[in-house]
């Protein structure tokens, strides 16, 4: 399978690079980064797809996204042009050269509000400027190429910034005699921590099974297995990197004051994927394996 990703500098984007270059059955044909290419640009796009070697891939990825939550608040133009308009543009044009493509999208799309992991065929009701333009970016995908694949995931971890990192810095900070008292991190939000590596395989999967006719149109959820709360999170990390003793305090998220709202309730149901054999393994099991790769080794070390 020849396959080209969009996004290729943040979390997801690095991990589906090596996962394709690590499958002797795929072929890495292009990658970008967002310096390399704005997927906005609807000219340098087509311009870019044309010139690939051998012609068009058998499926395009598109990891590429504005994911500063709250920015999205104040700059939803912007917001909107990356994860609702663009997804679009990158759909017809895969239409146009029948080529497979496959968008990421995120738990923000929902309210929040529910009690039970969403299902694929939920309703959708975003409640911030984040969610509105993914939720935007899902139709406009559909409506270019009803046959994409959309994979909806949640609080991504993997090589680059992320809530891993964020907390491992804290604890060296504390180490360093830098910072006195508790971490403080919420406690009143659910959800289900998805490490990029596994979400990259998980999605290649996908995308096998759709090369050989299997049924991977429409939604898709993929995030691994149990739900916690930020703090089981935060406490967990630190446990697993010899900082048992680091307090952590409870905090609501309304105690923040952040400027977008965050879903209180936003574990996903896999069961489609599940079905098709495609199931991500456990969140304490993939943290450890987070930990022990370079990029986590590298946080670890340095929180020593």
């Amino acid at each position: 399978m020849r396959v080209a990703v969009t996004g290729r500098g943040g979390q997801l984007g690095r991990c589906l690079v090596e996962s394709v270059q690590a499958d002797p059955t795929h072929e890495l044909l292009a990658s970008w980064s967002h310096a390399e290419l704005d997927v906005c640009d609807r000219q340098a796009v087509t311009k870019l797809f044309a010139a690939l070697p051998g012609g068009p891939p058998d499926v395009l990825v598109n990891a590429a996204a504005f994911t500063a939550v709250d920015r999205c608040e104040s700059e939803e133009a912007l917001a909107l042009a990356v994860n609702g308009e663009a997804p679009g543009q990158l759909a017809a044009l895969c239409a146009d050269h029948d080529v497979g493509f496959v968008h990421v999208s995120t738990d923000y799309v929902f309210s929040g509000h529910a009690t039970r992991p969403y299902s694929e065929t939920a309703e959708i009701d975003p409640r911030g400027a984040y969610g509105r333009t993914k939720a935007e970016g899902e139709r406009s995908v559909l409506a270019a190429l009803p046959g994409a694949l959309i994979v909806r995931t949640s609080w991504v971890f993997g090589p680059g910034k992320n809530f891993v990192g964020a907390i491992l810095r804290q604890a060296r900070l504390r180490r360093a005699g830098e910072v006195d008292g508790p971490l403080r991190v919420v406690a009143d939000q659910r959800g289900a921590p998805t490490y990029a590596a596994d979400l990259a395989d998980g999605i290649l999967a996908l995308c096998s099974l759709a090369e050989r006719g299997d049924e991977t149109q429409g939604f898709f959820h993929l995030s691994n297995q149990g739900d916690i709360t930020w703090w089981d999170f935060a406490r967990a990390i630190l446990d697993d990197t010899g900082h048992q003793d680091l307090e952590i305090e409870r905090i609501t998220t309304d105690e923040l004051s952040l400027p977008a709202p965050r879903p209180q309730y936003s574990v996903l149901d896999g069961g489609r994927a599940a079905a098709l054999g495609v199931k991500l393994r456990g969140w304490r099991e993939a943290l450890a394996a987070h930990l022990a790769s370079p990029a986590g080794a590298a946080l670890v070390e340095d929180a020593a």
